[in-house]
């Protein structure tokens, strides 16, 4: 059965561009609805949905747009208005996926409105910016960055055929349904590369009892999609065993999660146990990437793209206190459990960031400031041997009701 894709563009100045896409799109079966984002020019062809539907959508008139000649407040109106076209014409039933292409304006456009999809929704950008930082662009969403290579500027024998390639994998996109499983009640936990072991025992014990762990990789999009399925009410329990983002958070590296890291379960009143997982680490680059007022710390070289910086007594001290602090939030179930052999693999006893002092003040700063009824508790292991995992999963099917 033939799909409806959004295509979404500037047809004043990429028309020819935009018009080879619809073309493949329609080469292969399906329905290309396009969507005009120009402000100034004339459209090339003639779009689905014109640019004055999307900036009234953003709350103006593209007239006072082309009249007051302010970029700035152009992008600002037509990123929110295609956000709100994009997202009526999905909950009308209307559209199967969205593409779209371009430079920094037209990414930061075409992105808005695949953003305001629910994950699964497929959703491609060809982009000059895709082998940069995508981050602001894909957010917490599955967007598909592809590389244009060069720019969106006419059709060549390179970027036909990546025009053509992208319209390839949107299509194959839409027209692929995922597999029937079996729904089961949903689970969160957080990981890292230095917490694998502990994660994948606790899944493999929530699975047995008829539970599905989703795992997220705590670089920062990891926990802030963790935050928003539990707020959006996917999420029954977290196992937020890697609460690592709350050092780059505090310190300054560069996988922050934002300062609302550990809101969303304490608000919902989700169960949650915590682990001060990697907080013995603060994520950096390259090493020299690393700020030079950090000269003279203890660092380890993780890959040829990634340091990580030992955090400190007095640093864990003040995130002792912020993860108290969140937990003391919470409406419904929560525990601490703190490894006093580490809380990594490199935190163990004779590893390169084994400080026990700077973990006892990491610990002694969440007895200090957590609830009294917030149960913490101390055992003699390393994050990621079994005993600990074992009684973390326990904890998990308690306050879901289970026996472990």
């Amino acid at each position: 059965m033939p799909k409806t894709i959004a295509v979404i563009g500037a047809l004043d100045t990429k028309g020819k561009e935009f018009a080879f896409v619809k073309a493949e799109i329609e080469r292969r079966g399906h329905r290309a609805l396009v969507i005009d984002t120009s402000v100034i020019g004339q459209p090339v062809f003639q779009a689905d949905i014109p640019s004055e539907r999307v900036a009234e959508a953003g709350g103006t008139s593209l007239k006072e747009l082309q009249e007051k000649a302010d970029r700035g407040l152009a992008m600002d109106v037509m990123t929110r208005g295609i956000a709100k076209v994009v997202k009526d014409l999905y909950d009308q039933g209307k559209i199967d996926g969205v593409f779209s292409m371009g430079g920094s304006a037209a990414t930061a456009i075409g992105t808005s409105a695949m953003r305001a999809l629910p994950l699964g929704v497929p959703k491609v950008m060809v982009s000059t910016l895709a082998s940069g930082d995508t981050r602001a662009y894909v957010g917490i969403r599955d967007v598909v960055m592809f590389p244009s290579v060069v720019d969106v500027a006419g059709v060549n024998r390179i970027s036909a055929r990546i025009y053509a390639n992208a319209v390839g994998a949107i299509v194959g996109m839409v027209e692929t349904s995922p597999p029937q499983i079996e729904e089961k009640p949903l689970l969160a936990a957080s990981m890292f590369g230095n917490t694998t072991p502990i994660v994948n025992r606790c899944r493999e014990t929530m699975e047995k009892h008829g539970y599905e762990v989703l795992v997220f990789h705590a670089v920062g999009t990891g926990g802030q999609t963790l935050e928003s399925l539990v707020e959006e009410g996917y999420i029954s329990g977290v196992l937020d065993i890697t609460t690592t983002e709350w050092a780059d958070e505090l310190v300054g590296g560069v996988l922050s999660a934002g300062p609302t890291r550990l809101d969303a379960a304490a608000k919902k009143g989700v169960p949650q146990v915590i682990v001060p997982g990697c907080l013995d680490m603060v994520n950096f680059w390259a090493p020299e990437t690393v700020p030079e007022k950090f000269k003279g710390r203890r660092f380890y070289q993780w890959n040829p793209n990634v340091t990580l910086m030992r955090t400190t007594p007095e640093e864990n001290a003040e995130l002792g206190r912020i993860l108290a602090e969140k937990a003391n939030q919470s409406t419904g179930p929560v525990a601490f459990f703190l490894p006093l052999k580490g809380v990594s693999m490199l935190d163990a006893p004779g590893k390169e960031f084994w400080w026990p002092e700077a973990d006892r003040a990491l610990y002694d700063a969440i007895k200090r400031h957590v609830r009294p009824d917030i149960p913490v508790y101390e055992l003699d292991n390393n994050i990621n041997d079994d005993a600990f995992a074992d009684a973390v999963a326990a904890k998990m099917l308690e306050f879901l009701g289970e026996k472990a």
